[in-house]
């Protein structure tokens, strides 16, 4: 007998055709995650089977926790010996030390020629048990569920569920490029948008000496933060220094954010088309701030047909900042080092941006070349190195 993880997969199983593009999806990814560590994996339509060849088993599931498209892990006992005796006692093992009242036995062939029925099988374990712990039968709510799965190889025996992360494998949906500032948001965004499946590249732009290097560092933190579920995600920081003081010192100061974040958007739009990026992401909420109402949006979408996808337009801040905190990106988030988007911040910025005063504006100079300029000169960051190889 040894110790196995069993993967659920959990929302994959709504795929039907495509589920077999998902599965192998998510263990070329488990693979990837787990590269430092010996293992062989078992998968099928319903089931994956992890077996460790060393004792890091705690390790992988704490890894594990964190690769979308996993609903569930659980540590299960193995043994290539299915006969009810054997698995009376493995069963008896595993619930005599535990202090709980009552259980459930709950068994699963998915090898159908096993000679005994799983109801059988309920019965006669639950029956063993009974006779030799202090544990009741309650099939209604029970304190602990046993779970039995019979297969052709073996049997694996297990009583805890540990949560997954949900969602779909990184990469079966294509890829995006993530508006990644240093504030709170945009890492949540995402975050969710890795969890439907779709891996990211960030794009930040900066105004050095506008803006520190601090907050460049910042920002990469954010990044690695999120490669902690992310697969292969590149960082591209754009130079926005020209372009934010032409629109300083040449146009309406009200409209300073409304068309600092058009001029974005275009770069994002090459930037993407580029990296073969099918949406931009954002971190935009509905009337969180002056330049999220639902006219001001209107006005910078206005620059592209782009898909731009805004995974928190309905939530509250204080949700926002919840999961912030549960991924581990807010302490980052609030240390006070300003970006692009704050240290020009107009003292009375439009909140209803009218589109033919924009345009109007936009005509008194010609962007194209300061565009095409930030686009070729654009940084990339290794994400892989050290902190202070930054500094």
């Amino acid at each position: 007998m040894k110790e196995v993880i069993l993967i659920k997969y959990g929302e994959l199983t709504t795929k039907k055709d495509n589920r077999n593009f998902f599965i192998k999806t998510l263990k070329k990814n488990i693979f990837d995650k787990l590269s430092s560590f010996d293992f062989d994996i078992i998968d099928d339509y319903y089931r994956m089977f992890i077996i460790p060849k060393d004792d890091n088993i705690n390790l992988i599931v704490d890894k594990l926790k964190d690769i979308f498209g996993i609903h569930a892990i659980v540590v299960a006992q193995y043994s290539s010996d299915a006969s009810c005796e054997n698995i009376k006692n493995i069963c008896l093992n595993l619930m005599k030390n535990k202090c709980e009242k009552t259980f459930k036995v709950v068994t699963n062939r998915s090898d159908k020629s096993y000679p005994i029925p799983s109801m059988d099988m309920n019965n006669k374990v639950g029956t063993h048990i009974l006779k030799n712990t202090h544990f009741k039968v309650d099939v209604h709510n029970p304190d602990i569920y046993l779970y039995i799965e019979i297969r052709k190889e073996g049997v694996y025996i297990y009583n805890e569920n540990i949560d997954g992360s949900g969602g779909y494998p990184v990469g079966t949906l294509g890829r995006a490029l993530l508006m990644l500032s240093g504030g709170i948001d945009s890492p949540v965004a995402g975050y969710l948008t890795i969890k439907r499946g779709v891996q990211l590249y960030y794009l930040y732009f900066e105004s050095r000496p506008h803006t520190s290097i601090e907050a460049r560092n910042k920002v990469i933190e954010l990044a690695r933060k999120l490669e902690r579920y992310n697969s292969n995600g590149k960082l591209m920081i754009v130079n926005f220094t020209k372009i934010q003081e032409t629109i300083y010192k040449n146009l309406d100061p009200s409209y300073l954010i409304t068309i600092m974040r058009r001029m974005m958007y275009r770069i994002a739009e090459k930037v993407a088309i580029k990296n073969k990026c099918l949406a931009i992401v954002n971190g935009e909420s509905v009337g969180q701030v002056a330049s999220q109402t639902l006219s001001s949006i209107l006005a910078v979408n206005n620059v592209t047909n782009y898909p731009i996808l805004r995974p928190l337009c309905s939530f509250d801040k204080l949700d926002i900042i919840k999961i912030s905190k549960e991924i581990d990106t807010y302490e980052i988030s609030i240390q006070p080092y300003e970006d692009c988007c704050t240290v020009f911040v107009p003292k009375h910025p439009v909140i209803n941006p009218n589109l033919k005063h924009i345009y109007n504006q936009e005509s008194l100079y010609d962007f194209t070349d300061l565009i095409q300029e930030a686009v070729n000169n654009i940084e990339i960051v290794d994400l892989a190195i050290h902190k202070s190889d930054l500094l």
